[in-house]
């Protein structure tokens, strides 16, 4: 599985496919009638060959950096430290890329595997072929390890030898948070990097470059303003996506122009331009990109909620959005509605509670797409009402001090007097029924001595709760006698 520019192939064979086309012409989108078609996608033809063609990740590019010396061909990190690495990015942000470019420098020889199909067997294999190209050949192997996160524990233990006494310099390649998808000691021997997503200018050069590069489309097109900001915002910072995107639209050009004047983009003709309509029809829909088992599931949840608990209704309907579009359960989500207005609603507005059940329920009977229009209402509702965690701070202090062994027994006026010989105990002695009392609030004792007096329910002033906080001053001062 390829992460940047493609289709995991070598690079012997990526240079074999730019030079037949260079040589050939067919520098054409796929499936263009009468033209020949690329042996590769342009996002394999399009692979950065040295670490200054890379765009983006400038962070991790400056002079005598890490990845500057490991493509060099020197340690990076000195002869103590780990020369190993760990890329961490979203999709299409150069993980790959970084990695071929490091295989090309001397005495190097690369090797790729994949989480997915690849076992211990396979990591065994490569570490002994590893040792044998180095101390035979003076070669070291580069092992490009992609999807690493699914890799188990013994998976990846089974590299460990191999880092440690560096039969390989391992790059890792990984979508999710590495420090819960790699283990300790693989993590502690490599040095992670993060990769960020392109930025728009980012993609705007890449795609520009592609449209005038001979290993692109060569000037067979040109790119209109529209389009041109239409791939760019769809392609989410993913260069592949972009390139690929560039690609589709590109044969959707052709064709119209093959339809109009006649085979295009041939030998002196002008160059075909795509416009935005080119792209929309290639380009039905923007994909998600939204891992339900990873990082991203619980960084959208976390930005929906927080958005609702901040009052931004725009934003939590976007995230709501974009968590239902990318296939989330719609059950999930339901229930994180549930806890914010019980959390960050609170008594501020207790009806928010109400729509949050009801919501969850109505989706379990309704279920989607219709039951998007609910969740939505709920999420207007709580985002707009006025906020209070008063319960939520309130019953969190009260289990700190149980935690903290303070609730010393129970009044015994409050203790069951229904049983045999719990008369003679005390029980229930005392005890005043609060509906004798005047407006059914009774004068007496009921926390436990040592914690008389503690407030736990702090209600503020907004919404609902300014009301309740000149009850509850009432209310405590008839309690407590004072």
């Amino acid at each position: 599985m390829d992460d940047l520019f493609g289709a995991g192939q070598d690079d012997a064979s990526a240079g074999d496919d730019v030079d037949a086309e260079e040589s050939g012409g067919g520098n054409s989108p796929s499936g263009t009638p009468g033209r020949a078609a690329p042996r590769s996608p342009l996002a394999v033809r399009m692979r950065p060959r040295s670490l200054d063609d890379v765009v983006g990740q400038q962070h991790l590019l400056g002079h005598g950096s890490p990845l500057r010396q490991l493509a060099a061909g020197t340690d990076a990190t000195g002869p103590a430290g780990p020369s190993s690495l760990i890329l961490w990015g979203p999709p299409g942000t150069g993980k790959t890329t970084l990695a071929h470019v490091i295989a090309k420098g001397p005495g190097r020889k690369f090797v790729e595997l994949s989480a997915i199909t690849a076992g211990v067997k396979d990591v065994r294999r490569v570490m002994d072929e590893a040792l044998t190209a180095r101390d035979l050949f003076k070669t070291t192997t580069v092992l490009f390890l992609d999807e690493i996160h699914r890799f188990n524990k013994a998976q990846q233990d089974a590299l460990l030898p191999g880092v440690e006494n560096r039969w390989v310099v391992l790059v890792a390649a990984t979508t999710e948070n590495p420090s819960f998808s790699v283990v300790s000691p693989l993590l502690s021997r490599s040095l992670l990097l993060t990769l960020k997503p392109l930025t728009d200018a980012d993609v705007e050069g890449l795609l520009r470059k592609a449209v005038t590069d001979v290993r692109g489309l060569n000037g067979t097109v040109e790119l209109g303003d529209e389009a041109l900001a239409h791939l760019v915002r769809l392609s989410g910072g993913d260069a592949r996506r972009a390139l690929t995107a560039l690609e589709a639209a590109a044969g959707v050009a052709f064709g119209d122009a093959d339809d109009a004047d006649g085979p295009a983009g041939e030998a002196g003709k002008a160059p075909v331009t795509i416009e935005l309509k080119h792209t929309e029809r290639a380009l039905d829909v923007a994909s998600v990109r939204y891992d339900r088992a990873g990082d991203q599931h619980y960084d959208v949840a976390s930005a929906f909620i927080k958005s609702i608990r901040g009052s931004d209704v725009d934003a939590a309907l976007h995230y709501l959005a974009r968590m239902l579009e990318a296939g989330e359960d719609p059950r999930f989500v339901a229930r994180r509605i549930v806890i914010s207005a019980a959390e960050d609603v609170g008594m501020a507005d207790p009806t928010a509670l109400q729509t949050a059940v009801a919501a969850a329920q109505a989706v379990q009977l309704i279920g989607m797409p219709e039951g998007r229009i609910i969740l939505a209402e709920a999420v207007v509702h709580l985002a707009t009402a006025p906020k209070s965690n008063a319960a939520y701070m309130g019953i969190n202090q009260a289990i700190a001090d149980v935690r903290a062994g303070l609730g010393n027994g129970i009044p015994a006026h409050l203790r069951d007097a229904h049983y045999p010989g719990s008369k003679q105990l005390g029980h229930g002695k005392g005890y005043k029924y609060a509906h004798d009392a005047p407006h059914s609030v009774a004068t007496q004792q009921y926390p436990p001595d040592d914690l008389v007096g503690r407030d736990y329910y702090q209600p503020t002033a907004n919404g609902a709760e300014r009301e309740i906080t000149t009850r509850l001053e009432r209310l405590r001062k008839i309690i407590r006698g004072k």
